[in-house]
C-alpha cells in the first residue's frame, strides 16, 4: 500500500531538490522529451510565459481564496476580494515576460476575469455539500515502485457523509467534451492513489470543474471514474516515462502545438545532441 505525506510548507521554505514526479512533469515529457529537459533537469529561466498561464493560475487564486475563508468559517469573500486576489496573482509575474495573443491586452482579460469570478461565485461549485478539509493541498507519495514519489496539488478536497470529493478547477476557452475529460483523466485517477489514505472507508470521487472563457462563462462539472483498469494503465505510463527519463531520452518532438509558444525555442535551435 502507498504511503502519503500531506505537505504543508510555509512559503518562505525553500524547496526541496526535485526527487519526486508530477502530473505536469510526465505530460511534459510525453509532450517534448527536450522541453522537459531544459525545464526540470536543466532548470534554464523560461524567456517568455504565456498570458494565457498567466490567466489561469490568477483564476485559481481567486478561487483559491474563496475556498480559504469558508474553510476558516468565514462568509463567502465579495467579487472585489476575489478580483485584488486574481490582480495579486498576476502582479507576481515579471509584465515584460508576458507573451499575450492576438487581440487580448491586459484589460480585456481583466474584465473577463471579472465575468468568470462572477460566474463561479454563482455557480453550486462555490457552495461546496460537504466539509471543505484542502484547499491547494499537497500530496505525496510512491505509488509506482522503483519510481520517484509523486507530488500533486488537489485544488478542493471536500468530505461528505459517504464520500471525499477530489475537484481540479480548469480555465478552457470552450466547454469540454467528453473525449476532452477522457484525454486529461489520468491526472484525476493519479490523484485517487494520492488521496485514498485520507479516508479509507469513503468512496473517493473524482471530479473536473471547467470555467469557460467565453464571453458568457459557464462553470460545468465532469465526473471522472476510479476504473482500476484504467489507474493501472495510467501507474504503467508513469513507469515508462521515468525509465526514458533515467536513461535519459531527450529530444525534441517538433509540432505547430508544441512549438510555437514554447519559452525554450532558442535552445532548443542550438541544441546537437
Amino acid at each position: 500500500m502507498s504511503t502519503v505525506t500531506v505537505l504543508r510548507q510555509s512559503p518562505a521554505t525553500k524547496p526541496p531538490p526535485r526527487d519526486y514526479l508530477s502530473y505536469s512533469a510526465v505530460s511534459t515529457y510525453q509532450r517534448c522529451p527536450l522541453q522537459y529537459f531544459f525545464r526540470y533537469v536543466a532548470g534554464l529561466p523560461e524567456a517568455t510565459v504565456s498570458a494565457n498561464l498567466v490567466f489561469g493560475s490568477s483564476i485559481h487564486r481567486g478561487a483559491e481564496h474563496h475556498y480559504r475563508e469558508l474553510l476558516a468559517g468565514c462568509e463567502p469573500p465579495t467579487l472585489d476580494a476575489l478580483l485584488g486576489e486574481f490582480n495579486a496573482a498576476w502582479q507576481s509575474y515579471n509584465p515584460a515576460a508576458i507573451r499575450f495573443g492576438k487581440g487580448k491586452g491586459r484589460e480585456e482579460l481583466a474584465s473577463l476575469a471579472q465575468r468568470m469570478l462572477a460566474a463561479f461565485q454563482a455557480s453550486d461549485l462555490a457552495r461546496p455539500q460537504g466539509t471543505i478539509i484542502g484547499v491547494e493541498e499537497e500530496l505525496r507519495g510512491q505509488i509506482v515502485p522503483g519510481c520517484p514519489d509523486l507530488l500533486g496539488r488537489i485544488d478542493l478536497i471536500v468530505e461528505t457523509r459517504r464520500e471525499l470529493e477530489i475537484t481540479d478547477l480548469k480555465t478552457a476557452h470552450s466547454r469540454w467534451s467528453r473525449g476532452q475529460v477522457e484525454e486529461s483523466a489520468g491526472q484525476l485517477l493519479l490523484y485517487h492513489e494520492l488521496a485514498r489514505g485520507l479516508a479509507p472507508r469513503k468512496a473517493l470521487r473524482l471530479r473536473f470543474a471547467v470555467l469557460t472563457k467565453t464571453k458568457q462563462p459557464t462553470l460545468d462539472v465532469h465526473e471522472v471514474a476510479s476504473d482500476r483498469r484504467q489507474i493501472d494503465r495510467m501507474k504503467r505510463i508513469v513507469e515508462r516515462v521515468w525509465r526514458a527519463i533515467s536513461n535519459r531520452h531527450f529530444y525534441p518532438a517538433p509540432s505547430a502545438a508544441n512549438c510555437s509558444g514554447c519559452p525554450f525555442r532558442a535552445p532548443c535551435r542550438g541544441w546537437r545532441g
